[in-house]
This record gives C-alpha cells, sequence and structure tokens, in this order.
C-alpha cells in the first residue's frame, strides 16, 4: 500500500536565501537546514517499504521528524526542534496516493527504550509484590491460627489456601496482574507488534536498536508481512544489513555526495560485513 508517494524538501538555494535573511539572529545553528541539502537530497519517492539508509550524521533521524511534523503522525517522546524547525516544514511539501490514515505514527528509538523502561519499572513493582506475598505465604501456612468469629473468616480462607498449594501455585493465584518478564530485545519486538496496525503508514527510526541479529530478522518478516498483506507503508531509517535486505525495498543511499538509489548489496557497510566474513569463510567449514 501506498500512502504517501512523493516528499519535498527545500533545496540549498532555498535555504540559503532564508539562512541570509536571518543574518542579523545570534542563533549558531539552523538546524534543520543545511542537513539534507548537503547530500543534495531534495526530493523522495516511495515504495510500500522505502529505506533512508546512511552513517551518522547522513540525515536519516532528521528527514523522518521532519516528514513526521509536516504529515502530523503521532509520536511517543520529544524530539531536538530546534527554533527554525517549522521555518524548515513550512517550505516542505508532500503529495499522497491515498490519504494518510489516522493513528500513522513515527516510531524512534526513545520509543522503544522508554517503553523497555516502563515495562521494567512495573516488573520491578511485580517482584516487590511477590516477595510480599511469598512472606504472607508462609506466614499464613505455618501460623497457629485459630478462627474465634465470623470476622477471621478470611484469614482462615489464607491459612487453608496457603496450607493446600505449593508456594509457586498460591503466589500465581494472588499475584493479580502479573507481567512476564522480558529480555530488552524481546520487550522491543512486543513493542512493534503492539504499535503496528494494518492499513497505516509508519516512520521507523533504526528499529534494529536493542534487538538481535535473530530478533531483527523476526522483525524483517513481521515487517514484510504487514505491507505485504496488511496494508502498512514503511519509511525506514537503518543500517542493518537484515533490514536492508528487505524484499522490494527502495533504498536510498544517503551517504552519497547526491543522495541515491541503490541495491542493497552495493551499499558500504553490507559490502564491509561481505567482505569480512568472505576473508574469515574457511573458519565456518
Amino acid at each position: 500500500m501506498i500512502y504517501l508517494s512523493h516528499f519535498d524538501f527545500p533545496d540549498i538555494e532555498r535555504e540559503y536565501d532564508f539562512i541570509f535573511k536571518q543574518k542579523h539572529t545570534c542563533y549558531d545553528t539552523y538546524y534543520p537546514f543545511q542537513i539534507l541539502s548537503k547530500h543534495r537530497l531534495a526530493m523522495l519517492d516511495f515504495e510500500p517499504i522505502t529505506i533512508l539508509y546512511g552513517g551518522n550524521g547522513s540525515g536519516k533521524t532528521t528527514a523522518l521528524n521532519v516528514m513526521a511534523e509536516k504529515l502530523g503522525l503521532e509520536r511517543d517522546t520529544l524530539y531536538n526542534r530546534s527554533n527554525f524547525f517549522e521555518d524548515y516544514t513550512r517550505m516542505c511539501d508532500y503529495d499522497t496516493q491515498l490519504a494518510i490514515p489516522r493513528g500513522s505514527r513515527i516510531i524512534t528509538s526513545d520509543d522503544v527504550f522508554d517503553f523497555m523502561l516502563n515495562l521494567r519499572s512495573i516488573n520491578d513493582g511485580i517482584n516487590r509484590k511477590r516477595e510480599e506475598v511469598f512472606a504472607d505465604y508462609l506466614e499464613a501456612k505455618y501460623s497457629h491460627f485459630q478462627m474465634k468469629s465470623l470476622a477471621d473468616y478470611e484469614q482462615l480462607k489464607k491459612v487453608n489456601s496457603a496450607r493446600s498449594k505449593t508456594q509457586s501455585k498460591y503466589i500465581r493465584e494472588n499475584l493479580m496482574d502479573n507481567v512476564r518478564e522480558h529480555s530488552n530485545g524481546e520487550s522491543a519486538f512486543i513493542y512493534f507488534q503492539e504499535k503496528i496496525q494494518e492499513n497505516k503508514l509508519y516512520l521507523l527510526d533504526e528499529p534494529e536498536n536493542s534487538l538481535s541479529p535473530e530478533k531483527q530478522q523476526e522483525l524483517v518478516k513481521f515487517l514484510e508481512d504487514s505491507a505485504r498483506f496488511f496494508g502498512c507503508q514503511f519509511v525506514i531509517a537503518t543500517h542493518s544489513p537484515f533490514l536492508l535486505s528487505m524484499r522490494g525495498a527502495k533504498i536510498y543511499d544517503m551517504d552519497e555526495e547526491t543522495v541515491d538509489v541503490k541495491r542493497w548489496t552495493e551499499l558500504e557497510n553490507v559490502r564491509a560485513y561481505f567482505d569480512f566474513f568472505k576473508r574469515y569463510e574457511s573458519e565456518f567449514e
């Protein structure tokens, strides 16, 4: 599915014209001006899966944030806007093939990291509660309780329950809202599964962060299936060879002096991996 078909950024002449008019200001930076124009990026055309490839400082994240702002996409965490961000986005333009669906969003590494911290905090709370329930179990199981009135009925039930169950079963039954603990990679993958829904546009900023190679390959299949079968469109900033290998992806090399479209096997980062493993090929036999 293609919702966003084309996006225009201001060219270097328009940027210089704007900056020249601000020459009496005291600002040290005009960010996001002079970031994308550095590699002569003036426009992007999109497929169901489009990838922005490049190293740090190439402008991948800037491009995603500009597009998200211009399109009014939902997001969870704040980002570096700067004093000139609105000026820049006003100079941008875009075309759609279909209306951008409500609920479309940008997902950044900060979003995933915050989710993992929140989940860890919940699990810490569960752990503290688990300790309380465990202490309660021991006290009830080995107490010399005798029921003296109806007011003691609830305590009687607790004692009988503790004496008739193992520790683990008692804790499971009495610990409400128990949250399963996950590794960081599992938590990150859960975040994508929960946030990505059918028939929406998603901008993903380095989604491979916190994911093992195995989980990255799972994410690749999840994203491919979401685009192929569930009406999603993705614009992804990444330098992961696993994500770069996604079937049918259109890849912009933002490290080039003039941003260009390339096959994933032509990218410098991927070639470095290939050359490295080729050099040690005999050790895998």
